[in-house]
């Protein structure tokens, strides 16, 4: 089995100390740092753009997950990986020639990722899988915090996982959305390997007891 991997998500952080949220991440022993990139028009809310990421990669030595829900991603893709990001994620629905942007982002030496929201169907990705390091399956729909899981994604998770097995990949399965203590065991046994927390991890009273508990 692949130990769990936590990656919290600095939208729920304190948008006045991302450095200090930063090294909560770190204390608590998560690997990653995932960072969602908002641009107020394929999500209904705005976030953060290269800056950020440029800035905190001075901070930090762990793994930026930087997740672009974005219109237009080719056309920012270098601005990322200039910045520092480790792993870059666009939205299958937000661009049409994904093969071609999964392999640049591999040509920059970063690790290709590629998400569905909750009404695009898993078989969507079948041709592109091979050419993917990273699939995130949002668990809700994407744009705000706090919401609650929707569970029928899950699914989608067991299928992708079954597909990996057969065709012989190593991708990883990511969660996000709706993700904590009250459902982190389902998602993990539907086979999700990274797990995105936002607010159930900054306001968690003991953040290293908690990433202990779910790198299994």
């Amino acid at each position: 089995m692949r130990r769990t991997i936590v990656s919290p998500s600095i939208l729920a952080a304190d948008f006045a100390d991302f450095g200090g949220a930063v090294e909560q991440i770190e204390r608590s022993g998560a690997e990653w740092v995932h960072m969602d990139v908002m641009d107020g028009c394929f999500v209904p809310n705005l976030s953060f753009g290269p800056q950020l990421v440029e800035d905190l990669r001075k901070r930090t030595k762990s793994f930026l997950d930087v997740h672009l829900m974005i219109v237009e991603p080719g056309r920012y893709i270098e601005n990322f990986a200039d910045a520092g990001a480790d792993a870059i994620t666009f939205h299958l629905e937000a661009e049409v020639h994904s093969h071609r942007l999964l392999t640049k982002i591999r040509s920059l030496g970063k690790k290709s990722g590629i998400s569905i929201v909750p009404s695009t169907p898993v078989g969507m990705l079948e041709e592109v899988l091979p050419f993917v390091d990273i699939v995130l399956i949002m668990t809700v729909n994407p744009g705000f915090g706090g919401q609650q899981l929707i569970s029928e994604c899950l699914e989608k998770v067991r299928k992708l996982s079954l597909m990996r097995k057969e065709r012989g990949l190593d991708f990883l399965i990511s969660v996000d959305g709706g993700i904590h203590e009250g459902t982190t065991d389902a998602a993990i046994e539907a086979g999700s390997d990274v797990l995105v927390m936002g607010s159930s991890f900054f306001t968690h009273p003991d953040k290293s007891d908690l990433v202990r508990k779910l790198q299994r």
